[in-house]
């Protein structure tokens, strides 16, 4: 029976994008059942509602075995709804926010990277819980669960595990957050206990930065560990060594349903031009077919989207080329599928 995945289109420049990777996984005959539906701030201003998700667009989500959610945009007012990545990430506990960092040879000639982040995605600072204490004062509580560090470090050693990895980078800053951080390392060090021949290292947060920029090669072939704001900082640090966020992709992962969204923004002032990089829409995309049973597309998809950004001729912008998306899009979608055949 064919699996189910609920695509949201998203706002600025998601729509475009997210035909691109319809158009890459078409070109490489999914049998996945693809059901578009509509999130985000854009119908939001249209429509209302206490959320970005329209209750159509929750029930086709409910129904899938899978989502994929285009860039969306999130409007920072406090009376503004959630996000659509904090909201569904908390509604369907996708707890391990995973982030791939690899460079193409192309663009990082100098700088060869391979690793990947592992982000605690349903609590800490983004558990929402903010306070006014007066007209200028207000506080945000950083809340830090067992269960929730519990889980991530699981995941992180199944990866580490999985993908033969010998080493676990734990980003704390428990110097200074010794009760919040004190739990995320206590859970760190059981699971450290039941996973023989893998190491760990606590880095803080400033220093680990630091090293992103200065010797960011230390990390490879690692997993870097951390809750939820710290992750979100340092993935976004280490995406900038891989040429351009646009080529940076991501899974949000729970025990039995998932989210795959490229990791960067809606880039609302490249709407309809035709002109954003497609890479992070489309390897996100054949992560999900992989994910719901077709790694064979996967393989497919990721092999002629590093070959067409090596080869340099069809690439947008961002990474040295004059390419449209539709023209990165379409020679991505042909050698995959030229691959597919062989």
């Amino acid at each position: 029976m064919a699996k189910k995945a609920a695509v949201m289109k998203g706002d600025g420049t998601g729509p475009e994008l997210v035909d691109a990777m319809l158009h890459v996984l078409k070109s490489c005959n999914t049998q996945t059942e693809l059901i578009l539906c509509e999130v985000g701030s854009e119908q939001w201003q249209k429509h209302g509602g206490e959320t970005y998700i329209p209750d159509s667009t929750m029930k086709q989500l409910e129904e899938s075995d899978a989502c994929y959610k285009g860039p969306t945009t999130t409007i920072p007012t406090p009376d503004a709804p959630r996000s659509v990545a904090v909201s569904l990430r908390q509604k369907f506990e996708l707890f391990a926010n995973v982030r791939p960092i690899k460079t193409y040879d192309r663009l990082s000639p100098n700088n060869k990277l391979d690793f990947v982040c592992f982000r605690e995605a349903t609590e800490g600072l983004y558990a929402g819980l903010e306070f006014k204490m007066s007209n200028d004062s207000a506080i945000a509580i950083r809340k830090i669960t067992s269960k929730g560090c519990q889980r991530i470090a699981n995941a992180a050693f199944s990866w580490a595990k999985k993908h033969n990895l010998k080493k676990i980078f734990a980003i704390t800053k428990r110097n200074i957050l010794k009760e919040t951080d004190g739990i995320f390392w206590a859970e760190i060090q059981k699971a450290l206990k039941e996973n023989s021949g893998i190491d760990v290292e606590e880095y803080y947060i400033d220093n680990v930065t630091q090293q992103l920029v200065k010797n960011p090669e230390r990390f490879n072939d690692s997993v870097l560990l951390s809750t939820n704001l710290f992750m979100d900082i340092i993935s976004e640090c280490a995406s900038g060594n891989v040429g351009s966020i646009g080529c940076v992709y991501s899974a949000n992962m729970g025990d039995s349903f998932a989210m795959f969204e490229p990791a960067h923004g809606s880039a609302p002032k490249y709407k309809g031009m035709d002109k954003v990089n497609p890479t992070a829409a489309i390897l996100s995309g054949a992560w999900m077919a992989e994910y719901l049973g077709e790694p064979h597309i996967k393989d497919v998809i990721f092999s002629a989207t590093e070959q067409v950004i090596n080869e340099g001729k069809n690439v947008t912008y961002d990474i040295g080329g004059s390419a449209k998306t539709s023209q990165m899009t379409n020679a991505i979608a042909e050698l995959a599928s030229q691959k597919l055949k062989k």
